[in-house]
């Protein structure tokens, strides 16, 4: 059995990128908030698109593999999809984007859009506010709905997932343009993997 390799913290891999190591840093959020700040040549697969695609994915990828999310959670099941197809090179970048950015880490920086875990956070807030007041000035059962978001929050922190985010992911402005842009920015094992300036 595949065993996930250790997380690595935002300095060690400032570290590695400023040696121009050969790493490959596969971003895993959606497009919009890879738009929104990104480390300088990283790669953007987001969650989704690498579980459909990592058969594919593992053809390109032959060296040390850092996985970036928001926080790690969604780094951290990319690592699990990786590691079914017998890639057993992906590390997971401790405390995610923010964390290297507050380390000292350089990042570009694009569209301003909220990450998913805001947005869930904003949907989950704004159904609960609303079956609420449904509840009480037209049917009371509507309440029932303000019970169903709590349980599914129970749910997805039992679970380390949320339906909620993987619905959230399909919406337009955060899923890839084309999928094959997506997974052609990967560069073939051999070729430079970082300083692209994306």
């Amino acid at each position: 059995m595949n065993t996930p390799l250790p997380s690595i913290s935002a300095q060690e891999l400032k570290t590695l990128l400023d040696a121009d190591s050969p790493i490959t840093v596969l971003d895993v959020r959606t497009p919009g908030e890879f738009e929104a700040i990104h480390i300088p040549g990283s790669y953007n697969i987001p969650l989704n698109l690498l579980s459909e695609h990592a058969d594919e994915v593992k053809k390109k990828l032959a060296q040390k593999i850092i996985l970036v999310c928001q926080s790690g959670s969604r780094a951290t099941q990319a690592q699990q999809c990786l590691l079914d197809f017998d890639i057993e090179s992906g590390s997971v970048l401790a405390g995610g984007i923010a964390a290297y950015e507050n380390s000292g880490g350089r990042v570009i920086r694009g569209v301003q859009r909220w990450a998913m875990d805001r947005q869930m956070r904003m949907t989950a807030g704004s159904i609960v506010l609303l079956s609420m007041a449904g509840a009480k000035f037209i049917n009371p059962k509507l309440g029932y709905i303000a019970a169903g978001i709590g349980g599914g929050l129970v749910f997805s922190a039992l679970r380390n997932s949320c339906p909620m985010i993987s619905a959230l992911a399909v919406m337009p402005w955060n899923k890839p343009k084309h999928t094959s842009t997506a997974l052609s920015g990967i560069p073939s094992a051999g070729q430079q993997l970082l300083g692209t300036g994306n």
